[in-house]
């Protein structure tokens, strides 16, 4: 079961696990927030979980390629 919730995580982007590891808040907590802002702004804060998941996947290519250019 926790190799099945990894999964999901890892394929989900992870952007609620990111934000609640940098705010010290439990992962359940954040996607919980996450879904009943969703609910009241009519989906907008979706736009805002795509351009964090955007931003962590740049982030993450330029963190690989400096390690494989020795930086």
């Amino acid at each position: 079961m926790e190799r099945f919730r990894r999964t999901v995580e890892h394929s989900a982007f992870g952007v609620c696990a990111w934000l609640g590891d940098k705010m010290g808040i439990p992962r359940a907590r954040v996607r919980t927030y996450f879904i009943y802002l969703s609910c009241l702004s009519l989906g907008s804060s979706l736009l805002f979980y795509f351009f964090a998941a955007f931003w962590l996947n740049v982030r993450n290519y330029m963190r690989e390629g400096r390690r494989q250019m020795g930086w």
